[in-house]
């Protein structure tokens, strides 16, 4: 993944054949565990989602992000191996709990950069990577997942990860509105444009 400052990205992968990655709470704290040490110090985080067989990260790549880490024939930057240390060192404490080898999720982790345009792609990727769990009928109320920064943003939450005032900034949103923005409907052609 070849991320540069001040773009944001859609970051998302699933589990192979598309089979659960956690499988527990304990798993979800303890990949946001390895997503606090591997990914914060590296970019802004504006919003996560934890679904029992993929995941989501909203971020914005800064200095740190794009910094070389391993030089070889194709450079490494500190939040594409930010993901992989997260990944990996995740994928290991999984194995040993269910007593499996092998790969957890799919090899490549998915990222699209989605800089806002005309339709505010950026926007919608935040709505969406929140609706996640509704729309998997997860939940009857989007507030009741508590694996996504949906509680952060609504002020449910004491663990905040993300960079909220960015986040508020950069897609104009108002705090009082935002519950309530978080319903509204996603024109299929914009969500396109984020996967």
């Amino acid at each position: 993944m070849q991320f540069e400052s001040s773009n944001l990205y859609h970051v998302y992968n699933r589990g192979n054949n598309k089979q659960p990655i956690f499988f527990n709470t304990g798993n979800y704290r303890y990949f946001l565990e390895k997503t606090e040490r591997y990914i914060i110090p590296k970019c802004d985080l504006l919003a996560w989602c934890l679904m029992p067989n993929h995941f989501h990260f909203l971020i914005q790549a800064n200095n740190e992000s794009v910094k070389i880490v391993k030089s070889s024939s194709i450079p490494i930057n500190a939040l594409t191996e930010g993901f992989r240390l997260l990944l990996s060192s995740y994928t290991q404490g999984i194995n040993k709990q269910e007593n499996r080898t092998g790969n957890l999720s799919q090899q490549k982790t998915k990222f699209k950069c989605i800089n806002d345009g005309d339709e505010n792609y950026g926007y919608t990727a935040f709505q969406y990577i929140h609706q996640n769990p509704l729309k998997a009928n997860l939940v009857s109320r989007l507030e009741d997942w508590t694996f996504s920064s949906l509680p952060e943003y609504a002020g449910t939450s004491q663990h905040i990860i993300c960079n909220k005032a960015m986040a508020f900034s950069l897609f104009e949103m108002k705090e009082k509105d935002f519950l309530n923005d978080c319903y509204a409907e996603l024109p299929d052609e914009l969500i396109r444009r984020i996967l």
